[in-house]
């Protein structure tokens, strides 16, 4: 006990603060396993939860030795001086407030990772741009108030308890001050370990550390937010990262011309297929794409849903051309309009639009049916800008963006301005317009109800008690009064109506990535053009639709994206990427590649969480390899204006 006394307080006052820290970052994790506890539901026995906080707590640790290393270094110095209060209060104020910004992280990651199923990261900050439309959304969101009250009041007990902890604290230095630079030099090590996250290993704490087990939620779980938030910041800082680097272009370049039986490649082209018909009729149909908020194929009663919350989305899909199979380029609506429209993937955290309104694609949808005398319009329910959409589009040929300020005052709802079925009912005299032009049209949709802030107008009544089903019905029921108004128009036999998910939404938690993050419905609808409904098995992503469409309407064109036709040829794997990983799939494996190197190799259709990957090398091999090429081709063509 006597030993005791020689510990100096400066060590017992930091001990404190770090069991108050660790303590709160604790409860952040508590309350993301409490939101999202039905994804642990497939685990056996509360062991691995348990390991998952213990994991959690060496992250944490990282974290607050950061934090702690300076004011305990600083606080150490000045105990052996005269005590200064103003040093004191410096330090306790220090403390506060650099905390604070940590919890307030820990705070933001729990709806962050509800809606990307991923720890908070620097893609967080993709749309600071538009720093307005961003905070009115979060606030006019009840889920992200449910948040705020804890870190409100845990912020209060923070300040309460660290005050409380400097005002007890006292310097009294022991008679031998050799043992009290001892333990101090002993406290600065042990920091210096707690920074480091680890001792048993050569490199420091990594993310793939918290990955021990089967569960990809318990996985994630175990990560700190702010870890995850500085390491990709880090890493989008280094130089290599700057461009990918997953293959030597012209490697990728040919493998890809390979794949696409390009054997005579143009040299300002390299992907240049030139598409005809041998003189088919050309079909001058009137082309309608609806890009779908968040629209996972797992929402549907034919992928497995028992809740019935897209019956019309589930008749039509029997109706025409339905593919089954079909993926989403990556997981941000601006993923997916640049890749449904222009043929082209994603690239991790890379915007394809944004600050690039001028770049001219000469090749994508827009300019394509533009060229033969289509008028193009786009619809979207809020703000034409966000994004960069409405300049990105318009540059490549879209002649009009119906936005926020075309519609009615009095039925902007939300900051996701308009429901959807008014923007579908908005748009019917002005479709109508158009088709008086005589000439065909092509016009996209991007709907937006299945994002929250949710609006569900009072004449809708759903079935679900639950407001993440009632969002889907409420969707569901404006495509479908969409198609019924557009029955009773002129245009509608002579009209090809396309449906596709600008991405999912992460319900399943088998892998780190979520497949139905991923897998969308792909329906061609048009029961004038469109006799003998089939469904299709076979892989396909947002890059194939604008081929496709122009395989459906006959007319000869130039494909210099990285889309094929669904309806004549067929691509061997489909990739797509979160934003620090990419997968790829066929019918029958699904290869996750992440960040750090490491692969994982599934069978993803009987629901297999075992890693094949070591056992099938030359399979893992064979699919990365085709999606490197295609990921660094895209680059490549993209950086020498090759597209």
């Amino acid at each position: 006990m006597n030993n005791l006394k020689l510990i100096p307080n400066t060590i017992v006052l930091f001990v404190k603060i770090y069991f108050v820290v660790l303590s709160i970052f604790s409860l952040f994790r508590l309350i993301l396993l409490t939101t999202e506890f039905s994804r642990i539901s497939n685990i056996n026995g509360k062991a691995d939860v348990f390991y998952s906080f213990v994991i959690g707590l060496r992250f944490d640790i990282v974290i607050s030795s950061y934090i702690l290393f300076l004011p305990f270094f600083v606080i150490t110095i000045s105990s052996f001086f005269k005590r200064k209060i103003l040093i004191e209060k410096i330090v306790e104020y220090y403390i506060i407030v650099l905390f604070s910004i940590t919890f307030l992280v820990s705070a933001v990651d729990i709806p962050y990772f509800h809606q990307f199923f991923s720890r908070f990261s620097i893609s967080a900050f993709l749309w600071t741009d538009s720093p307005i439309f961003m905070i009115k959304m979060i606030f006019q969101e009840p889920r992200y108030w449910i948040i705020i009250i804890p870190y409100v009041i845990l912020i209060f007990i923070l300040f309460k308890v660290v005050r409380k902890i400097f005002l007890a604290f006292s310097i009294k230095n022991p008679e031998n001050k050799l043992f009290k630079v001892i333990f101090s030099v002993v406290f600065l090590l042990l920091i210096f370990v707690g920074i480091r996250g680890r001792i048993e290993e050569k490199s420091p704490i990594r993310i793939g550390t918290a990955y021990f087990s089967n569960n990809a939620f318990l996985n994630k779980l175990g990560l700190n937010p702010n870890f995850t938030l500085i390491r990709s910041y880090l890493d989008s800082r280094k130089e290599q990262n700057k461009q990918i680097n997953l293959i030597n272009d012209s490697v990728a370049v040919s493998n890809v011309q390979r794949y696409f039986k390009i054997d005579k490649p143009d040299s300002n082209y390299p992907l240049l297929r030139k598409i005809d018909f041998d003189n088919s009729e050309v079909e001058n149909a009137n082309v309608i794409l609806v890009i779908m908020e968040s629209m996972s194929a797992q929402k549907m009663k034919r992928h497995g849903n028992t809740n019935n919350l897209t019956p019309f989305l589930d008749s039509i899909s029997n109706s025409g051309y339905y593919f089954e199979n079909t993926y989403t380029s990556g997981i941000h609506t601006m993923n997916g309009i640049f890749s449904s429209l222009f043929g082209h993937p994603a690239l991790f955290r890379r915007h394809p639009m944004k600050g690039s309104s001028m770049v001219i694609y000469n090749n994508n949808i827009f300019t394509t049916l533009k060229e033969n005398n289509y008028s193009t319009i786009y619809f979207t329910t809020h703000d034409g800008q966000f994004d960069n959409v409405e300049g990105f589009l318009k540059a490549n040929n879209c002649e009009r963006v119906v936005s926020k300020p075309d519609y009615p005052s009095e039925q902007i709802k939300t900051t996701l301005g308009v429901p959807d079925d008014y923007m579908f009912e908005f748009s019917i005299p002005i479709l109508n317009k158009l088709n008086e032009k005589q000439k065909p049209f092509f016009a996209t949709f991007m709907t937006a109800s299945d994002h929250g802030p949710y609006y569900i107008p009072e004449y809708f009544n759903a079935r679900s008690t639950e407001i993440k089903n009632q969002i889907v019905e409420y969707a569901d029921y404006s495509l479908q009064k969409f198609i019924n108004l557009a029955t009773k128009q002129k245009w509608f036999r002579n009209t090809i109506f396309v449906f596709i998910a600008d991405h999912g939404a992460p319900i399943d938690n088998l892998y780190d990535m979520s497949l139905a993050y991923n897998h969308t419905p792909l329906i061609f609808y048009a029961p004038g053009i469109i006799t003998k409904p089939q469904i299709f098995s076979t892989v396909a992503g947002q890059i194939d639709i604008f081929p496709t469409i122009m395989g459906l309407l006959k007319i000869p064109y130039n494909n210099n994206t990285l889309g094929i036709d669904l309806l004549r040829e067929i691509r061997p794997y489909i990739y797509f990427n979160a934003d620090d990983k990419y997968g790829v799939i066929d019918n029958e494996w699904f290869l996750i590649v992440r960040n750090d190197g490491s692969k994982s190799l599934y069978k993803y259709k009987d629901f297999d969480k075992q890693n094949y990957a070591d056992d099938n090398i030359d399979i893992v091999e064979k699919m990365n390899l085709y999606a490197k090429s295609n990921l660094q081709t895209f680059q490549y063509i993209f950086r020498t204006n090759k597209q």
